[in-house]
């Protein structure tokens, strides 16, 4: 068969694209090169064995043909042929060109990683003689978590720039493409490494170098040049972000989005709107954060079109959303998507949501060693990078042997990590103070040493009071949540059932639930106590409905005697149903089946039951049903 095509095309009897058609049906020999089909290659295998052929008859051909087929792929827009191409001839200043002109294309498509792995060939000494190339370098670096690397670099570009400043020759044999045409030029270049230190800085946690590098980048750029513009902001807004100045920040990156918009870059849309979201959920503005996810699925989700890959973090941010607000079933279904979109682990804005939407639902599954294994494998993976880290790993592998009752290990870390109840508070290390707070509450629950809940307190009052005025809503919530907790576990309800109520009243309009949920039987015990005082009475019976379900022998720790009170909802037939069979001592299993419904269902009833009756557990479920005269 491929003789025969062979023959038809060395005949002349047809163009060859017929022929060639055939050939690419059949699989014989050739593969398309790009996706319409106009142009072919020889398969890899058929290739090296005529590669060898040539090395062994004509090897003086090889560079001469390698650098025809570079500039052919060059011609047809395949850059990263023509460089490998080029490198094989061994034209290494071909290979800077054609690197140096694909950069600013690599650079604003995330894609530079990708194009370090095109020129890691290129000598060092014609990659530092070239400023843009060392810039490229140092971006790509960066993105790949080098910083040293990445410093190096960027220290050879500023070299070359200081140079033309003081109109010296730079180092390395001139070119014409090492002198920036014209003045736009020089200062585009500059401000690109301008803000690649500003990254650097931020990485490094060194806010004030960030806005420095940041301000200079913005002096050297146009109006128009909204990409390196985008990326200034966005790392101001990091550097605010840091601080804890949330609304500054939520501007600056609100900036960034609106300079990639104008530029239609996809990719860096979908991260900044994920930055965005994380600001307005430590705002506490749930709802908002959601809605900005799903407007930017809807306008990146265009019928028809392959679906961007980036869109998986936005996946991942509505997972953790809808499970924070109750809605498992849509978390789980967005937490699929992002799977079924692939990893992106260099895409840090993915991998930090991918860590955090995992997490969270196996906690919500009670998996707590399934939460544990994915945290100290991402250790391994983790690099740094300028979005602040406000839940660092270690912090969150201590808060998970907390709840696996390992209070040691989680003692370890606090002293690891020298935290202390009168450490100065900033905003990046307000999640480790909570964690300390909950492992003191934990430690006097266990010890009853007046002083630890004295520390608790004290420390929790400071950190409410830079929350609030940081108008950091969402860390307010937790705040006030935990100092109800920390009353509850020293016996004074009174004060426990002011906090709780004052975190309800920011918490119900914003729907949140899993944060309260997560804090186990103590937070149920205290929404229990909530219960007699009538306040947000539907949104504590929603809260009760979502904790895992004790059986009887697991039942809630026993709360404070409650004075009578009249039952505040009448119970449905259904739930009387249930509450007779509970009374007889039936599984929930056997209740399920006697009713034809589901096991989660008669939790579901359950739940209700006990809400309803104001109590914690199936034995005070019968005795107040038997009271009140509904069960005889």
């Amino acid at each position: 068969h491929f003789k025969g095509c062979l023959t038809v095309i060395l005949s002349g009897q047809d163009n060859g694209q017929t022929t060639l058609e055939m050939l690419d049906r059949a699989n014989l020999f050739i593969v398309p090169l790009d996706d319409v089909r106009k142009w072919y290659r020889y398969h890899q295998l058929f290739a090296d064995i005529l590669r060898m052929r040539l090395q062994q008859t004509q090897p003086e051909q090889l560079p001469i043909l390698h650098l025809r087929a570079s500039e052919w792929y060059e011609h047809h827009g395949f850059t990263e042929q023509a460089i490998e191409h080029a490198l094989e001839a061994e034209d290494f200043n071909r290979a800077v060109s054609l690197a140096e002109l694909a950069w600013p294309i690599m650079h604003t498509s995330y894609q530079g990683i990708t194009w370090l792995g095109w020129v890691e060939a290129i000598p060092d000494e014609l990659v530092r003689a070239r400023p843009v190339l060392s810039t490229g370098y140092g971006w790509s670096l960066i993105d790949s978590g080098d910083l040293e690397g990445a410093d190096r670099h960027l220290r050879d570009a500023e070299q070359w720039l200081d140079a033309r400043a003081n109109l010296n020759e730079p180092s390395g044999e001139p070119t014409d493409r090492q002198v920036l045409p014209d003045e736009k030029a020089y200062s585009s270049l500059a401000a690109s490494i301008a803000n690649a230190r500003a990254y650097l800085s931020q990485a490094r946690g060194d806010v004030a170098t960030t806005e420095k590098y940041t301000d200079r980048a913005l002096d050297l750029l146009q109006e128009d040049e909204y990409f390196e513009r985008g990326l200034s902001a966005v790392l101001r807004g990091f550097a605010y972000w840091s601080g804890g100045k949330l609304e500054a920040a939520q501007q600056e990156i609100s900036e960034a989005i609106s300079n990639m918009q104008i530029l239609g870059k996809a990719p860096f849309i979908i991260s900044f709107t994920s930055y965005l979201a994380d600001i307005m959920i430590a705002q506490g503005h749930l709802n908002e954060a959601r809605e900005i996810y799903l407007q930017l699925l809807d306008t990146a989700t265009v019928q028809g079109e392959p679906e961007i890959k980036e869109i998986a973090v936005t996946h991942l941010g509505l997972s953790e959303l809808y499970l924070e607000q109750g809605n498992q079933q849509a978390a789980r279904k967005h937490l699929l998507k992002s799977e079924q979109l692939g990893r992106l682990p260099t895409f840090s804005p993915w991998y930090r949501h991918w860590v955090l939407a995992h997490i969270r639902m196996k906690q919500a599954e009670g998996d707590l060693q399934a939460v544990l294994n994915i945290l100290k494998d991402a250790e391994s993976l983790y690099y740094r990078h300028p979005i602040p880290d406000v839940h660092p790993l270690k912090a969150l592998i201590a808060r998970t042997e907390l709840l696996m009752g390992n209070l040691p290990e989680a003692l370890r870390w606090v002293h690891e990590q020298n935290l202390s109840i009168d450490d100065d508070l900033n905003y990046l290390q307000e999640f480790e103070h909570l964690i300390l707070a909950r492992i003191l509450i934990a430690q006097y629950r266990k010890d009853r040493d007046d002083g630890l809940i004295r520390d608790v307190n004290k420390l929790l009052e400071r950190l409410l009071e830079a929350a609030e005025e940081g108008s950091r809503r969402g860390s307010v919530i937790e705040i006030l949540m935990l100092q109800a907790l920390a009353a509850e576990a020293s016996g004074d309800i009174l004060s426990a059932l002011v906090h709780l109520e004052h975190a309800l009243g920011l918490a119900e309009p914003q729907g949140y639930l899993q944060l309260l949920v997560d804090e186990g039987a103590p937070m149920a015990h205290l929404l229990y106590e909530a219960i007699p005082h009538g306040f947000l009475h539907e949104y504590v019976s929603r809260l009760l409905a979502a904790f895992p379900l004790p059986e009887p022998e697991q039942a809630m720790p026993p709360a404070a005697e409650k004075p009578e009170f009249p039952m505040i909802e009448s119970l449905s037939k259904r739930e009387i149903d249930v509450l007779k069979l509970m009374a007889m001592g039936l599984t929930n299993q056997v209740i399920a089946t006697r009713l034809y419904l589901s096991r989660n269902t008669i939790k579901v009833h359950t739940r209700n039951i006990f809400g309803k009756l104001g109590v914690n557990n199936r034995t005070q479920a019968v005795a107040r049903a038997k009271a009140l005269g509904i069960l005889p």
